[in-house]
């Protein structure tokens, strides 16, 4: 086996079940609390995803889930990795249910799906890479925040023109490292 192939079949749970269980717990409590940070482990994906990113692959994609890989996350041993693990179909981000990639790489948020007034969670969920994640930056408000929380944002305005579109819309998962913070739509985001 080559290198390539060496790659794509390692890196998954090693104890799926247990695993991925904590993981989706992990992600469920990130989108029912916007802006907390939750730890997740348990994959290695191939560079340069993080660990926290591959996670969230692994525990909600399937053969029935089309994902974008976006700008550098687009390398033949990703997509091996992803395919190996899931079955997921790599497609356009006007196709995706989730697009992973940098910000800059992701944009714009107007080419992804936001749902249809009948059916709004038909929309793409957004997994932005970033260097560090910190519980400082943009004030959160909305459902499933007591008061307030702060998230460090790589962006404002776009965050705030989506949650106008509610009850359309796309939602994101934050990660960085082996950590993860989500922001539905449903939240309202305001500058520092």
């Amino acid at each position: 086996m080559d290198d390539v192939t060496n790659q794509a079949l390692a890196g998954g749970f090693q104890d799926a079940p247990c695993e991925a269980a904590r993981a989706f717990r992990a992600i469920l409590d990130a989108m029912a609390r916007p802006g907390r940070i939750h730890p997740v482990t348990g994959v290695r994906p191939p560079a340069p995803l993080s660990v926290a990113a591959g996670t969230v692959l692994l525990v909600l994609a399937d053969g029935t889930t089309p994902v974008h890989l976006a700008g550098a996350c687009d390398t033949p041993q990703l997509r091996q990795w992803l395919t190996f693990h899931t079955g997921a179909p790599i497609v356009r981000r006007e196709e995706a249910a989730f697009a992973v990639g940098r910000w800059a790489e992701l944009m714009p948020l107007e080419s992804y799906r936001i749902g249809v007034p009948d059916y709004p969670d038909r929309s793409a969920t957004l997994i932005v890479e970033l260097d560090a994640l910190a519980d400082t930056g943009a004030r959160l408000t909305g459902p499933g925040i007591r008061t307030e929380h702060r998230l460090d944002l790589p962006e404002t305005s776009a965050l705030r023109a989506n949650a106008a579109l509610f009850p359309l819309g796309v939602d994101f998962i934050f990660t960085a490292g082996g950590r993860l913070a989500a922001l539905p739509r449903t939240t309202c985001v305001e500058d520092a």
